[in-house]
């Protein structure tokens, strides 16, 4: 029994849920997401409760009965409520800007890094005098986001020795002991 597959997707006001062979749009006030559903799978919308059915026990289709429950969900958040995810640039030097989807890195390296985000992804930059620089990414997009987001952080990894690098907002890094002294 999959416990995550057998839970009900609440649609809240505001949002509506369109199920047609197989594809799921739901539409909200932050945007509008489209997901092609398995055909092992049946998709129902009664009473602004979405469900997701499974019709045999087959290993493969309970894995996808969960994931697809789940990404229905995730795209009923994010048209109603928004996904934010926060980016802190650790380092002497560091420093982001952007001007419209266009993103602009320092990160120690000879040049500037430039990054061409999505439309559909919203960027702010923070920057204030003795803090790190702070990257804040908005979309109704969950995978979306997700994905810019590890993009941006593989640009400069944070390193376990003092930390710099770009992390994730209340991430905790495994710091490892440098040399010790010789005496």
């Amino acid at each position: 029994m999959s416990r995550i597959g057998n839970a009900p997707v609440q649609v809240p006001a505001g949002v509506e849920v369109k199920i047609d062979k197989g594809m799921v749009t739901v539409k909200g006030p932050k945007g509008e997401l489209t997901q092609d559903v398995d055909t092992a799978l049946t998709v129902e919308l009664n009473d602004n409760v979405v469900v997701v059915k499974r019709h045999t026990e087959q290993k493969d289709h309970k894995a996808k009965h969960g994931l697809y429950r789940s990404l229905i969900a995730n795209m009923v958040e994010g048209v109603s409520k928004g996904y934010k995810t926060q980016q802190e640039l650790v380092g002497v030097g560091y420093r982001a800007s952007n001007q419209g989807q266009k993103l602009e890195l320092l990160l120690g390296f000879s040049h500037a890094i430039v990054f061409e985000l999505p439309e559909e992804i919203k960027v702010t930059c923070e920057s204030e005098r003795g803090k790190n620089p702070i990257v804040t990414l908005e979309s109704h997009d969950k995978q979306l986001i997700g994905h810019v987001a590890a993009k941006i952080r593989s640009l400069r990894k944070p390193e376990p020795y003092k930390g710099k690098g770009i992390k994730f907002v209340g991430e905790q890094l495994r710091r490892k002991a440098g040399k010790s002294a010789a005496k």
